[in-house]
């Protein structure tokens, strides 16, 4: 990669953090709260009955990783090459099954991909118990499946449908349910107070 390229990306990650930064700040709530045990997503079930050491790991407190602009650069630069090197395909199309969560090779639907990043991101020293699999619901009502990051300036947004990094509440999605940040094979609801209002623009 040229010296240009390299500068223009440091330019735009910079830009990208001060704005995000700063949007979350203007936020009342950039943590999500919890609100209790939930479903696991059949998907993950199944995920975890093939991999069960990434799905039995126990945390005795909730990790958040300072976002200093190293570590941000790291986010901005696993969203964009997973987004921008597997090609998105669904299940159906690729395994003939309604559901099936893998670790994508040159496709995969949104599940694989925050599966890619996740432990992309753990390979370079995040914790794993910061980095949650998360299920919204999309304006149109469909379901789709996001990373959460937890850090000290928010819980933050990798979404294959978004080249953006964004603080959860900057989306225009309805939070369903996330990993527990406790036990990688649990799932906690998560209160969306702003569902309200996401409602109230559709109408």
């Amino acid at each position: 990669m040229s010296r240009i390229i390299r500068v223009t990306l440091a330019v735009a990650a910079a830009i990208l953090w001060e704005t995000t930064m700063a949007s979350g700040a203007a936020q009342l709530s950039p943590f999500m709260v919890t609100k209790g045990w939930t479903t696991q997503p059949v998907g993950h079930h199944d995920f975890c009955a093939t991999h069960r050491a990434e799905c039995s790991v126990r945390s005795a407190a909730e990790s958040r990783v300072r976002l200093t602009p190293e570590r941000w650069n790291q986010l901005v630069d696993v969203n964009n090459l997973v987004n921008t090197t597997i090609h998105a395909e669904t299940d159906e199309d690729l395994y003939g099954r309604a559901e099936f969560w893998t670790y994508p090779v040159t496709a995969g639907d949104c599940e694989d991909l925050v599966l890619l990043k996740r432990r992309d991101l753990i390979s370079e020293g995040w914790p794993v118990n910061a980095l949650l699999i998360t299920v919204v619901k999309q304006r149109n009502g469909d379901g789709h499946a996001v990373l959460t990051v937890l850090t000290d300036r928010g819980d933050l947004v990798l979404d294959n449908l978004n080249p953006r990094v964004l603080v959860w509440n900057d989306t225009d999605y309805t939070y369903i349910k996330r990993q527990s940040e406790f036990d990688t094979g649990s799932w906690v609801a998560v209160h969306d107070g702003r569902a309200v209002e996401v409602g109230s623009l559709r109408n």
